[in-house]
């Protein structure tokens, strides 16, 4: 007996919600003594920042050959190559830190890399089986699930060096040996996904890009406007979050707030990057994603304008915690509303790579941007990185107010979604 629309969907839900709870505590948990160990083994601390670096880059570089593999194979292969790959970065972290090998270290940070982008994936494949009303939902409650392994994960980095000192290593090893445990649990989730099968995704609900596009992945992007929104708002979403995010950190040290008023900003950063994203999800579908990524750039603006603020007077704590709460929000929806509209706008034969892409393009874009972000710190201080941030924000919504905010059609099959057949 072939399994049902419903229980193909709801097992995948399942599995890739355990997949990025377990992968956020991997990741996460990693992520809160990279810098440490990048600047120890290295002896300098201008290298500290270059472990996230190589991560993100990792992630950027692994997402197109990812997704590639789940359009030829599956998404179950793809993502258990990825978390394979995560795992496998973790045990070279362990044994550079082991054996004082800064080079192994970083290959190892960005092939640890390979579980973001896993998690990225993710998202997407929860909405393969999920009914055309419910894509925006189905991908949200997948990342709402990465909320809980990285509001655990930094806290395990004590008990993780303790681990690590009883494992007869070094300390910081140990956090590592969590991930490791961390991403083999992911790599046994995603094992459970079913295929879904071109029967499970017709009887799902109508696709209305049911027409594929001819030419390549660029022309089924250039062809629809609202498609070419939705990739520039994941890209740029997720630039402005990440530079601003990684120096806030420094410029709250630069005057004088301490780590554990640092802690909390961040926190309330990533709730808001991930605790709030069904509520997105749940407009998205009930509304559009043009609207969404609409209130997307208005809480990006609201975060930058908060920062300049504190940048140009005297540095608050509350002040910092509220623009970066809201960066995390608007990172969210912008996320969630850009993704919805690149499964939705996009035909099924160019889908995975188009999404392939936007995960590549969010990382690498990022990665460079959070380089650029440390000189540009030294140089203006906090104002130039929230500067930089509204040149980022004033490109997406030039491009979202082109595509009419997704409200322009240009797509024959589109004609029939006022039909009953479909909905934007």
């Amino acid at each position: 007996m072939s399994p049902t629309p419903r229980s193909t969907f709801r097992r995948n839900q399942w599995s890739l919600s355990l997949a990025q709870l377990f992968s956020g505590i991997g990741i996460a948990t990693g992520f809160a003594v990279g810098g440490i160990l990048a600047e120890r083994l290295t002896g300098r601390t201008e290298l500290a920042g270059f472990a996230q670096t190589a991560s993100i880059l990792g992630a950027g570089l692994l997402a197109v050959p990812l997704a590639r593999l789940a359009a030829r194979h599956s998404r179950r292969l793809a993502l258990g190559c990825g978390y394979g790959i995560a795992l496998a970065g973790a045990v070279l972290i362990v044994s550079a830190i082991v054996g004082s090998h800064d080079i192994v270290f970083f290959l190892g940070m960005a092939c640890f890399g390979a579980a973001t982008a896993a998690g990225l994936q993710g998202r997407y494949a929860a909405t393969d089986a999920a009914p055309e009303h419910l894509k925006g939902s189905a991908m949200s409650v997948v990342v709402w699930a990465t909320t809980i392994g990285s509001v655990a994960g930094p806290n395990l980095s004590e008990p993780g060096t303790r681990l690590g000192a009883a494992l007869g290593i070094d300390p910081l090893a140990g956090p590592f040996a969590i991930a490791i445990l961390a991403f083999l649990l992911s790599l046994l989730s995603v094992l459970f996904l079913r295929r879904v099968s071109p029967v499970v995704r017709a009887e799902a609900g109508p696709d209305p890009a049911h027409r594929p596009r001819r030419g390549g992945t660029w022309a089924a992007i250039r062809s629809s406007p609202s498609a070419l929104m939705g990739l520039l708002t994941v890209i740029t979403g997720h630039m402005i979050m990440v530079a601003t995010m990684v120096m806030t950190p420094l410029h709250m040290d630069h005057h004088g707030l301490g780590l554990g008023l640092i802690g909390i900003t961040i926190g309330g950063h990533i709730f808001g990057m991930y605790g709030l994203s069904p509520v997105f999800g749940l407009l998205s579908d009930r509304y559009s994603p043009g609207r969404v990524i609409l209130l997307g750039h208005g809480l990006f603006a609201v975060s930058l304008v908060l920062g300049l603020i504190d940048a140009l007077g005297e540095s608050s704590f509350l002040r910092l915690s509220i623009a970066l709460f809201f960066l995390g929000v608007g990172w969210s929806a912008c996320l969630i509303a850009g993704s919805t509209l690149l499964t939705k706008e996009i035909d099924e034969e160019h889908r995975v790579a188009v999404q392939g892409l936007s995960d590549a393009g969010m990382n690498i874009g990022a990665a460079g941007l959070a380089a650029a972000a440390g000189p540009l710190l030294a140089v203006g201080g906090f104002a130039w990185i929230t500067a930089v941030g509204f040149t980022v924000l004033a490109i997406a919504v030039i491009a979202s107010l082109r595509a009419g905010y997704g409200t322009r059609r240009t797509r024959p099959s589109e004609d029939r979604l006022g039909d009953g057949e479909g909905r934007l």
